[in-house]
């Protein structure tokens, strides 16, 4: 249950069809041997016989004297603190400041996975044990002949969000600053491009204006295609808290009814593909409400005035935009004036907006809500893209994207061209945006390493099968 694909599969939407309970099974999985108190003591999850609702989370200062190794969690994209003993005992780490201690049940069940059977011990090449400096060496020397022999695009590598921000930058280095090419890219390209896009769009650079402690400083939460109970489950969990503690609203807009929904006090289920819609509407509304924030955008922003103007020819009424999204006017009225209302608002969204075919779009009529107003860049405020996996943003920061240059450097500029090359002392440094997506189907690349990931599983039809990849297809599966 790593992603909303996956948790909201066609299983469980049986499940929902049939109207069977799903509720224990669903809480197992929310709450399972999850969200502990933080101030808990430490439990192994090794020989754990405890029932659901046991104890998985705890402080980890206390043991860091004991030997106990602080890392993250490499599931979502909240990135939770762990400690993990040199036994296997694995627990939260209360100092970190995206769970607090909290671990899901997919991070507090990690313990189980540190076994060797099934797993890859040492590298293989045609299905035989070889040393590292064989692997190596085949994977250079493949390398190397293919650049002599078709020029440095005709290789390409494809990196996973579960790498570490410093081995993003290193495999960026080498590809753009040495090696000459641009042809990398990581699965922020599958998840969170659109994200992307809109945050260049918007801010003119990839950047995400909040963080998750807006989460207890929101008076009004906005949750739009995202199953975040399932698929950000510390955060839902930081959510619901801080409901309880200070009487947070939440806003759900999503067309399906999902566990996300049991702490929303509003639910819209809008038709799928109206979100652009629903926030051009919103925005229309802010606007003859007198919510909006000239003094802000005066000095802030640029291009407001056709942005509201476009909106409210796509958006003419709040009567036209709930037929469109075919929810209640009634409903849709109560969301745009609690928007309005509520200063300390933050949007958060998911895959629901990012993996569509206008992806961007929905993330700027999203933004340009918060920009019209102000409601940015300040606690409790903005814009939020919850990613996929861990360091899906790590890998941006870096450049990791075939678009992009180190420390949101663009190709659009030579002067971010030439600052790169200088820093990085490049013999080789790339001038142009490199091939994008699954490094499968890039047509120029004939030798490619998949590093940390897979994407096969979730673009099978970019690559059927070996025969029909590339010619020297060297897969590296560390």
């Amino acid at each position: 249950m790593l992603y909303g694909a996956v948790a909201d599969g066609p299983w469980y939407v049986q499940l929902m069809r049939d109207r069977s309970d799903v509720s224990a099974f669903r809480d197992q999985i929310i709450f399972g041997r999850a969200f502990a108190d933080a101030a808990a003591p430490a439990t192994s999850l090794q020989n754990e016989q405890a029932p659901a609702a046991a104890v998985a989370g705890t402080a980890v200062a206390g043991a860091m004297s004991r030997g106990v190794i602080r890392t993250t969690c490499p599931y979502c994209g909240v990135g939770c603190g762990l400690g993990v003993a040199a036994d296997g005992a694995l627990s939260g780490d209360a100092e970190h400041p995206a769970n607090g201690g909290r671990l899901c049940s997919k991070g507090a069940a990690l313990a189980d996975t540190l076994v060797s059977d099934g797993r890859l011990l040492s590298p293989q090449v045609g299905g035989r044990n070889v040393s590292w400096d064989e692997a190596l060496d085949r994977i250079a020397v493949t390398f190397a002949k293919t650049m002599a022999d078709h020029g440095p695009d005709a290789v390409a590598l494809y990196v996973s969000g579960q790498f570490l921000t410093e081995d993003y930058y290193v495999a960026n280095k080498l590809m753009k600053g040495f090696v000459g090419s641009s042809n990398i890219d990581t699965n922020s390209r599958l998840c969170m491009a659109s994200s992307v896009a809109g945050h260049i769009r918007a801010f003119g650079e990839d950047i995400v204006p909040g963080c998750y402690d807006d989460i207890e400083a929101a008076d009004l939460v906005v949750l739009v295609g995202s199953n975040m109970a399932w698929c950000h489950p510390v955060l839902y969990q930081r959510l619901a808290a801080t409901r309880q503690a200070r009487g947070t609203e939440i806003v759900v807009i999503d067309p399906r009814h999902t566990p996300t929904c049991d702490i929303a006090d509003i639910h819209l289920p809008i038709r799928a593909g109206t979100d652009v819609a629903v926030f051009a509407g919103l925005l229309a509304h802010l606007a003859a409400s007198g919510v909006c924030n000239p003094a802000w955008t005066d000095n802030f922003a640029a291009g407001f005035a056709a942005a509201l103007e476009t909106a409210q020819q796509s958006a003419p009424s709040l009567a036209e935009v709930a037929k469109v999204a075919d929810v209640p006017t009634t409903d849709l009225g109560r969301f745009y004036d609690r928007f309005g209302a509520t200063e300390r608002t933050v949007t958060f969204y998911s895959q629901g907006i990012n993996q569509s075919s206008a992806g961007t779009d929905k993330v700027n009529a999203i933004i340009n809500c918060h920009l019209a107003t102000g409601r940015i860049g300040r606690p409790g405020m903005g814009p939020f893209s919850l990613t996929g996996q861990p360091n899906a943003m790590g890998g941006r920061e870096v450049g990791g994207l075939a678009n992009q240059l180190a420390a949101h450097m663009s190709f659009a500029e030579p002067t971010d061209i030439d600052r790169v090359r200088r820093f990085w002392q490049a013999p080789r440094m790339v001038t142009r945006a490199g091939l994008k997506g699954s490094i499968c189907s890039m047509p120029r690349s004939t030798a490619a390493s998949r590093r940390c990931g897979s994407s096969t599983p979730i673009l099978p039809s970019a690559c059927p099968a070996p025969n029909g990849c590339a010619q020297r297809w060297v897969p590296v599966p560390l």
